[in-house]
This record gives structure tokens, C-alpha cells and sequence, in this order.
């Protein structure tokens, strides 16, 4: 069976290629191998390698961008899931597709359920969600994962940047009026996969279909997630020249930004973590996983 992964060599990308890899034939073409933007190859490649399963992790992630880039958002992340679902929904086959909490308005401080009302704040909050609205609306056997401050091992993420810093300056201002769960690549991969299940040659989704939350337990500000890394740093032996105690916390406000961001970025777990069986690990013991891999590259 082939697996057709989109945005193959970004964070949540590479790490669907790792767990999906026992699985089937990988397809995790590059930018130079197909080009999303344009329509007609997408259909053109569909065609010809006539995937098993659908795994869309490829998006415009660039928020303060896709504010002055609006057609490239709504391109990539409201009308290719959209063609993506209309593919799997034609052919029979399982679409994942991977959302975020952006979609919500990010006001209040109690969690957002699944089937809470949606109110982006940016445009690319927006294209997020027409995208869900497109694979809902196709009638496709999917999932669709909301999740939040993703990082991983590899690629331009905010642990990374922070590591950077963390050794190039002896104080940071960090915003600590956002709450939400980092979410490592690692986990979100790991979820997909135990959300299927092998009939021979071939995945289906084994959890009823629809919106779920996908994040870890537990909740952190941009702040509190740095000083986390500082911390386990210098566990690690990280030779840095900042310390938890030499970050100071500041509020949105003071940190003008084209794209307006959610303060409120909490999403509840539980649906998830029933359709699953499983509770979710805490975000703490994730970042140290994630961690360990990065400094042993």
C-alpha cells in the first residue's frame, strides 16, 4: 500500500514517515517533486501512484505572513485538504489531516472542547479551519487532529531557537500571557498510528471519525516553556549562558505582532484519550525526550 504524506520533510511530516514506514510504501514527495500550490499536479500525482491512505501534514504555517500571503494560506491549508478529502472520499481510503487551536478565538482560560464554537484571529486560523470544513463537508473516512505549539528534534521550531539563544544571550523577554501545551512531533505521529489498524494489507481508522485534540497534559506559557528548556538544557550538560531564573515574562502587548495570537490555547483531552484508551503524557517529559534526540544529533 502506498502512504501519501504531504510535507514530508517538516517536523510532523518526518516523524508520520517514521512510525508509517513498517506500514506500506512511504510517498513524502519534496517541493521539487510535487508542488502543492499547483492543483493539477496534485491531481496528477494522485493519479498515478493511487495512495491507500492520505496522511496531510503539509501547511502554511508562516502566521504573521499568511496575514500580507493570504492566497498561499487558503491555498495550501483550506483548498488542498479539501482536494485531498474530495480524492480520499472518491476512492475509499482514510484521510488524517493535522489542524490547530488557532481556529478557536482564544478568549477565557477553560479549555476548548471539540465541539466548541470556532472564531480564528488570524488568517491563518481562518484557512485552518475552512480546511477542516472542506474534509468534513467531503464525506471522506478521516481524522482531523487540533493541536498546539508543535516542536520537534529537527526543523525551525521554538525549543530549537530558544537552545540558540540560550547560549548566545544571558537574558531573554518571553511572552507569558499564551497558555498552552507544547506539543513534540514525536507524540502527534505516535497517535496517528494507534489510531489504525492493519486488515493485510491495508490501514483503517479504528476510532470513530471527526475532530480530536491532540496535545499533551498539562499547560505552560511561551515563558514557562522556555525556562523548561533552559532547565533541562543544562541537565543535559548544555553549556549555556542563560538561566531560568534570567528570562522575564512579558504579556502579548509588548510583542507587536502582524497576526493577532490566542491567549487561550488550552484544548480538552478527553475525547481522545477515551477513543484511544490512553492518557496523554505530560508536556514536561516530552520536551525531554525531544531534548535528549536533539542534543545527540
Amino acid at each position: 500500500m502506498n502512504i501519501f504524506i504531504t510535507g514530508g520533510n517538516g517536523q510532523v511530516g518526518f516523524e508520520l514517515q517514521r512510525q508509517f514506514a513498517p506500514f506500506g510504501t512511504i510517498l513524502a514527495p519534496t517541493r521539487q517533486e510535487l508542488d502543492l500550490t499547483n492543483a493539477d499536479a496534485v491531481d496528477t500525482y494522485l493519479a498515478k501512484h493511487q495512495p491507500g491512505l492520505i496522511l496531510n501534514a503539509a501547511a502554511y504555517t508562516a502566521v504573521d505572513n499568511a496575514e500580507s500571503e493570504p492566497g498561499q494560506a487558503q491555498r495550501l491549508n483550506a483548498e488542498l485538504p479539501a482536494q485531498l478529502a474530495k480524492y480520499a472520499a472518491k476512492h475509499g481510503i482514510p484521510l488524517v489531516h493535522y489542524s490547530t487551536d488557532y481556529v478557536y478565538p482564544g478568549n477565557g482560560e477553560t479549555p476548548w472542547q471539540e465541539d466548541s464554537p470556532t472564531g480564528p484571529l488570524s488568517v491563518y486560523g481562518q484557512t485552518k479551519l475552512e480546511g477542516d470544513q472542506g474534509i468534513i463537508e467531503s464525506g471522506a473516512s478521516h481524522l482531523i487532529f487540533r493541536t498546539s505549539w508543535v516542536y520537534a528534534a529537527r526543523g525551525s521550531n521554538f525549543m530549537k531557537t530558544m537552545l540558540r539563544l540560550g547560549c548566545e544571550r544571558d537574558a531573554l523577554s518571553i511572552v507569558n500571557d499564551q497558555i498552552g501545551a507544547p506539543t513534540a512531533a514525536r507524540l502527534i505521529a505516535q497517535i496517528t498510528a494507534l489510531s489504525f489498524t492493519v486488515h493485510g494489507s491495508r490501514l483503517s481508522i479504528h476510532i470513530p471519525q471527526g475532530i480530536y485534540h491532540l496535545a499533551p497534559r498539562g499547560e505552560t506559557s511561551w515563558h514557562g516553556f522556555a525556562s523548561e528548556i533552559f532547565s533541562q538544557a543544562r541537565k543535559a550538560g548544555e553549556a549555556l549562558t542563560i538561566t531560568p531564573e534570567s528570562t522575564a515574562g512579558i504579556p502579548t502587548a509588548e510583542y507587536p505582532a502582524p497576526a493577532q495570537r490566542p491567549l487561550n490555547s488550552r484544548m480538552a483531552l478527553d475525547k481522545l484519550e477515551s477513543a484511544l484508551g490512553i492518557t496523554m503524557p505530560p508536556w514536561q517529559s516530552q520536551l525531554v525526550l525531544t531534548l535528549k534526540e536533539h542534543l545527540s544529533n
